[in-house]
This record gives C-alpha cells, structure tokens and sequence, in this order.
C-alpha cells in the first residue's frame, strides 16, 4: 500500500508551506530519517525527513509551490509495489476528475495528470491544473499576481513546463512587455493595459534612460517575510524603543584573539570576534539582569540563564531573510564552545534549516553587521525580549589613548532597549559592564 507524506506543521504557527528544494526524486530509494525536501515555514526554511521506508512514486508539487498544511507533497511505493499503482493515490486524493486532473484549491493547489509519471519518466506535476481537457498550468505564485492585477489568465500562453503559466508570463503582461522570445505573443488584457503605461515614440535627450541591467519585477512574500514583516511591524508600533551607544577600545581584544588563535590552529580552532562578544553579551546580563528580561503584560520574568539570539543572514538561494538561533545558556559556555555553537548553528540555518528548537526561548539578542563594513546602526527589539545589542565594525582610526594620537580599532555598540522592562540608566550600565568585559579581554576567559 503506498505512503502518502503531506504538508507537516512544522511551527506552532504554520498554515502552509513552500516546497523550496527538492532532495529526491522519482524512483529514489528512501529510508526512515533521510533528508526529502526544504520547506519554508512562516519562521525559517526546516528540512522535511521520511518516517518511512519505500521508493519515490511521485512528487505532487514542484519547487517554489506552496501548499497547505495537511495536503498530500509525496507518495512512496512500498516493497513489491509498483509506482504508477502508488502514484494514483495523490490522484485519489485530489478528486479524480475525469481527465485525471483536479486542484486542491483556488489558489492553484495540488493538481495531478493522468497516467501517473514514472522513474523513467520523471516526477507527477503539480500546482495549477494540467494542460489535459483544455485546463491551463498555472504556478501559485503566476494565479496570485494575475489576480492582484485582474489579468485574465486564459489569454496567456505558459513559458514554463508542459506550457504551464509562470512568474515571468504574467509580470510581462503587467508591465507591458513582450513575452520570452520562446513563447507566443500574448496581448495584454485591458485591465493590464490600463495599467502598463506606453512607450514613447522617439526617445528625447531630456527622457530618463533605465540603468542598464535593471529590471522591474514583483516578488511575491515568502511565509518568513511575511513574519519578519509583521513581528517588525509590532515591535516598532507596542514596544517604546530607546539607544543607548558606546564606543569601545578593540585593540586588547585584537591582541588576545590573534595569539590564542595562533596557539589555537593546530586544533583546527579559530575564534571569531563575535565569540568574544557573544560571550561578554551573557556576563553582561549575569551582573545585570534587567537586560536579560521580557515583558509579561503586568509583570516583569527575569530569567534564570542567559539564551544569546545571534541573528543570521540566510543566502537568496534559501529564500533571504535573517534567522535567530540561540546559544542557550551563554553564560556558562566558554569561548570554544561558544565558537562551536554558533558555527554549527549558523551553517545549519544556511545549509539545510533550523528547527524551531534551535530558535526557541532566547533572552537578548546580539545582531552584528561589522562583518559586512558598518560603522554603527540601530536594531530592532526582537519581543518578547528586553533588549537587542547592534554591533558595528572594528574600525581602524585616530583615537586618542594616553593623551596621545594615535592609530587604534574602534568599535561601536548600540543597546536598543524596552522601557517598559529596562531604563536608560540600566542600559547604560550595562554598556558599561559589557565595553569593560571587551577592553579587557582576558576576563572572558575565566
């Protein structure tokens, strides 16, 4: 009997999920715990794993669709059972139409053409209908614009697979410009004439030119955009921000990085500037803990450990977007263990996914964009936390050291605060703690 794997919640708050990647294909032999998929959730982009045993009889929608929690993704064959019998099963599920198609919702759900694909033919296709009986192929994302728009989408002929109707077909009628040289030429609906402004005739000296290499497109949100758009949102508009910044004297700090990393190398060791930062972040909050607190409505938790949120940049190719594992309680964890951590955890969110375990019950975070030549910047308090460390750059520049000028690393430092849980004064203490821990390096070594 085949397998059927559908669309798991893999946060608390997920409605659906966005295939990213694809880890097998039809006919692959899978076992229980191996790595299926990449899939977007609304809080980061996690791995999909087999719970059991059997063969890829069908894939059911293909990269870059998204589908609702609960619907059917893929089927396995079982031992002695053939793919095409097992590959029927998404079509029975999504309704068997007459013409072997059927879709799962408006929005271009699930969809499967009859005969099921097998191995030597590739996977079953998937999101928006079949070509089969006159239906169109059409991606989520092609039926979301086209609706925005108010494109009429029978009057557009599909770039994409099979002839099936994707991003680029439906943004070159928005914007009024031919098609992809490998389609038909399609005419604009009247609704998206009316908005595609025309082309002058002759071009005038005075008439602004387009920087070569640009192009105008619309992207639609990813579940985690939409996240990161609405908890931004909410934490600029419920939570009074305040700044408070120091300047700190990075040379010691330099100094010491430089010979333990050297006494370091032959372990295949090598310590960031972030780890020494991570780690005055968590003693920090140890000898203040109104930095290391959360806003409860009518009561204030101070808590018992310290959990560093460092925030990390994903790559375009997992979707963009910044996540937030945590070094879980930071203040006991020396500095090669910190190092550990945060590489394994930050190669984990770039690679294949962090769990929501590995983000869950962070105390303060620590977001640093020194590495990418910043000076200095203000964050954004992530809650239900207190307070946000923004760090810049360790910048070579005049400074002035024993009534002297001379040539030295500075960096800045800037704690965004929750006055309802923090004042001004204990943030600045805590600066002060925090710019002493890092002046004098050789305590972070306790």
């Amino acid at each position: 009997m085949s397998i059927e794997i559908t669309m798991p919640r893999l946060s608390d708050t997920m409605e659906e999920g966005t295939l990213v990647k694809w880890r097998v294909k039809v006919g692959d032999e899978v076992a229980s715990g191996d790595h299926l998929a990449d899939v977007e959730t609304d809080k980061a982009t996690m791995e999909l794993q087999a719970f059991d045993d059997g063969r890829v009889a069908a894939l059911a929608i293909q990269e870059g669709d998204t589908a609702p929690v609960g619907s059917p993704i893929l089927v396995l064959a079982e031992e002695g059972e053939s793919l095409e019998d097992a590959a029927e099963a998404i079509q029975g599920a999504s309704g068997g139409a007459e013409n072997g198609v059927s879709e799962a919702s408006e929005g271009g759900g699930i969809a499967v053409a009859s005969p099921p694909m097998t191995a030597s033919t590739g996977s079953i296709s998937a999101s928006g209908a079949s070509g089969d009986g006159g239906r169109q192929r059409v991606s989520p994302v092609a039926r979301k614009i086209a609706e925005e728009h108010g494109i009429d989408l029978s009057g557009i002929a599909g770039t994409g697979p099979d002839g099936r109707v994707i991003k680029r077909d439906v943004l070159a009628v928005v914007e009024g410009t031919p098609p992809p040289a490998s389609a038909p030429s399609v005419a604009p609906t009247p609704a998206a004439q009316a908005q595609a402004p025309s082309a002058p005739a002759l071009a005038t000296p005075s008439a602004p030119v387009a920087p070569v290499g640009l192009e105008a497109q619309t992207i639609s949100l990813s579940g985690m955009r939409k996240t990161i758009a609405r908890r931004l949102v909410e934490s600029k508009t419920t939570v009074p921000h305040f700044q408070v910044t120091v300047s700190i004297d990075m040379d010691p700090l330099l100094e010491l990085r430089t010979t333990l990393n050297a006494q370091l190398e032959a372990q295949g060791i090598k310590l960031s500037v972030n780890d020494f930062i991570t780690r005055a972040t968590a003693l920090a909050c140890v000898s203040h803990p109104a930095a290391n607190s959360s806003w409860a409505g009518d009561t204030i938790i101070q808590h018992g450990t310290v959990n560093v949120g460092i925030a990390v940049s994903l790559p375009a190719e997992r979707g963009g977007g910044l996540v937030v594992p945590v070094i879980r309680d930071a203040q006991n964890k020396g500095l090669r263990q910190i190092s550990e951590d945060t590489k394994r955890l930050a190669g984990k969110a770039r690679e294949s996914g962090l769990s929501p375990e590995d983000m869950a019950d962070g105390t303060i975070t620590l977001s640093n964009l020194g590495m990418f030549g910043v000076d200095q910047f203000t964050a954004i308090i992530n809650p239900p936390q207190a307070a946000i460390l923004a760090v810049g750059g360790a910048i070579e520049k005049p400074v002035v050291r024993g009534g002297q000028i001379v040539i030295g690393h500075e960096m800045c430092v800037t704690l965004s605060g929750d006055h309802r849980t923090i004042d001004g004064a204990q943030g600045a203490e805590y600066l002060g703690t925090f710019k002493q821990l890092l002046e004098n390096p050789a305590a972070l070594l306790i």
